[in-house]
């Protein structure tokens, strides 16, 4: 979603533009079409209500990754699984070099994980070069996020429970 926030300020926030070099090229049916162009419309909509037009995040965005940050502290608490702890404490040492490198320090582990592979994403976009330790760290924090997926789809099937 911060990849959209980025692409709807690409284009000034502009629906006509929008609907023209990314919703109209679309080969879906005309239902669809409308579908996404009202999406969008409702985006942009959300981004001046909140006043995100520039920079920031929507809060519906932020608030997935409150939640994902909860189940992480939730899943940490519980003991459920030493192996997810065990990742957790591998890439600390990276969340600690990120973090120092962060004006917001109230940010969540969680969301500096977040930011840090976004950042790599941008720089891959860019063509920019990344430096293997950087690559090394992505491969961790990638694998640490997966596992935290996987345990938090798990918690919303119902298929996990902390209170057993």
């Amino acid at each position: 979603m911060w990849q959209i926030e980025d692409l709807i300020r690409a284009f000034g926030l502009d629906m006509d533009r929008i609907n023209r070099q990314v919703v109209a090229p679309y080969s879906v049916s005309p239902k669809e079409k409308k579908q996404l162009y009202e999406w969008y419309e409702s985006l942009i909509d959300m981004m001046r209500a909140e006043n995100v037009q520039e920079k920031g995040h929507l809060q519906l965005n932020k608030n997935v990754i409150i939640q994902l940050n909860d189940f992480h502290n939730e899943l940490m608490k519980s003991g459920h699984d030493a192996s997810y702890s065990a990742k957790y404490y591998q890439i600390l040492p990276s969340l600690s070099a990120l973090r120092l490198k962060q004006t917001d320090a109230g940010i969540s582990d969680i969301e500096l994980c977040l930011i840090f592979l976004y950042g790599i994403m941008v720089l891959r976009l860019n063509k920019k070069e990344i430096s293997p330790d950087t690559l090394s760290a992505q491969a961790e924090i990638s694998d640490f996020l997966a596992l935290l997926n996987k345990y938090y789809q798990q918690y919303v099937s119902g298929e996990l429970n902390f209170e057993n």
